[in-house]
C-alpha cells in the first residue's frame, strides 16, 4: 500500500494543485487533485490482475478548471437542480445563479469542484484515506450559512472506495453533495456502455418536467423504460417512445432508494461482461440519479486524447432528490444550524 502526492499545476489564481495517489494491496489505485476534491483516475484490476482505468477524466489541471460536464467532481453546496434558481428558509427567500435555463444545477458554474482544499492522508492497517477539507462561507453561491466540509475517500484492501460526506452548518441552509464521476467498467476510452448491465433497488421514480425539475410525484418504474428492479442492459430500453426519456435524451433520472436510511445498503450494481468487472454500490442516501452522460463532447483534452461520445459513461450519483428543498413529500435537504450532513456511499469493484 502506499500514497504518492506530485504537482498537478497552477490554477489561473495561481494556486499549486497536487495530485495524490492511493494504491492498495491489490494494485487498485485511486488519483485525486486538491483542485476540486476531484476523483482524476480509478485503476481497477480484472480477474487476471489487468489494470483499466474506469474512470473518465483530464489529462491537465486547466482542463478540470473547465470541466463543463463535471468529469470525477466532488459537488455542492446543492447537488443537481434546484427550481427556478431559489428556495425559501424560515421565512427568506434565496435567490440562486440561473446556470441551467431558468434553474440552478449543481450549486451554479463555480461548484464545490472548483475550490481549492485542504489535505490529509492516513494510512490504516488495511486502508487509505485521503481527507478534503475547507469552510464554504456564508451566502458561498447564495446559499446561506457557513459550512464546514470535510469530503474523505478511503480506498480498502477490498477493492472498495467509500466517500464520506461530512459537513456542519451554522445557518439553516440547503446542502446535497454527491460526485459525478462517470464510469466505463471496460475502460474510460472504450466507447459505449449501453451493453453494461445495471441493477437499481427503486420500485420508484421522480418524474419530470421538461426542465428536468420533479414533478413532486413518485411513479411506479414496473413496465416502464425506468425498471432496473433486476439486471438489465441500460440500452435495453434507452430508445423507447417514452416521454421522461426522450425529456432527457436518455436516462437523466432520480431513482427512489428502497433502503432503510438507517445504515450503508446496497443500492444498486453494475456489471460489465466484457472486462468481467463489477461494481456495486451502497449508501444511505435516499436518492440515485442515474445518467448516461448524454451530451459528452468533442474535446482533445481527455485523458489520453480519447474520443469520449454520448453513453460513453454511466453515472450512479447518491443524493437528495432534486428540488428537495421547494418540494413537499420528499426527504428535505435542509439542514438546521449546528446539524451536519453526514452521509457514506461505498463503490465496491470485483469480478466476474
Amino acid at each position: 500500500m502506499s500514497i504518492t502526492k506530485k504537482k498537478f499545476g497552477t490554477t489561473k489564481s495561481k494556486e499549486e494543485a497536487s495530485l495524490y495517489t492511493l494504491t492498495n494491496k491489490n494494485g487498485m489505485s485511486a488519483t485525486f487533485t486538491d483542485y476540486g476534491a476531484i476523483l482524476v483516475s480509478l485503476l481497477v484490476p480484472d480477474k487476471d490482475g489487468n489494470k483499466t482505468d474506469v474512470a473518465m477524466g483530464f489529462d491537465k489541471l486547466e482542463a478540470y478548471e473547465v470541466n463543463p460536464v463535471n468529469l470525477g467532481s466532488f459537488i455542492g453546496r446543492h447537488a443537481n437542480r434546484i427550481g427556478g434558481a431559489k428556495f425559501e428558509i424560515n421565512g427568506k427567500t434565496y435567490e440562486l445563479e440561473k446556470n441551467d435555463g431558468n434553474n440552478n444545477l449543481h450549486g451554479g458554474k463555480i461548484g464545490y469542484n472548483k475550490m481549492m482544499y485542504e489535505v490529509e492522508t492516513f494510512e490504516e492497517e488495511d486502508s487509505l484515506c485521503i481527507e478534503f477539507s475547507r469552510i464554504s462561507p456564508d451566502m458561498e453561491q447564495g446559499f446561506p450559512g457557513n459550512l464546514d466540509i470535510t469530503m474523505t475517500y478511503t480506498l480498502t484492501d477490498d477493492n472498495e472506495l467509500v466517500l464520506e460526506y461530512y459537513a456542519v452548518t451554522d445557518k439553516d441552509t440547503v446542502v446535497n453533495l454527491t460526485n459525478h464521476s462517470y464510469f466505463n467498467l471496460s475502460g474510460h476510452d472504450s466507447g459505449s456502455v449501453l451493453d453494461h448491465k445495471l441493477m437499481i433497488k427503486a420500485n420508484k421514480f421522480t418524474p419530470t418536467d421538461e426542465y428536468l425539475i420533479p414533478t413532486g410525484e413518485y411513479a411506479d418504474v414496473a413496465g416502464t423504460p425506468m425498471d432496473f428492479r433486476t439486471l438489465k442492459a441500460i440500452g435495453q430500453d434507452i430508445k423507447e417512445d417514452y416521454k421522461p426519456i426522450k425529456i432527457a435524451s436518455g436516462y437523466d433520472h432520480n431513482f427512489v432508494l428502497d433502503i432503510t436510511g438507517d445504515e450503508v445498503e446496497k443500492v444498486a450494481e453494475l456489471v460489465d461482461e466484457k472486462s468481467k468487472r463489477v461494481l456495486e454500490i451502497y449508501t444511505d442516501m435516499p436518492g440515485l440519479q442515474l445518467y448516461t452522460a448524454n451530451f459528452f463532447d468533442e474535446d482533445d483534452r481527455y485523458k489520453n486524447h480519447a474520443k469520449y461520445k454520448p453513453q460513453d459513461a454511466v453515472c450512479l450519483e447518491t443524493q437528495f432528490f432534486p428540488n428537495a428543498c421547494n418540494t413537499e413529500g420528499f426527504p428535505t435537504s435542509i439542514i438546521k444550524a449546528g446539524e451536519a450532513f453526514d452521509f457514506v456511499t461505498v463503490f465496491r469493484f470485483s469480478n466476474l
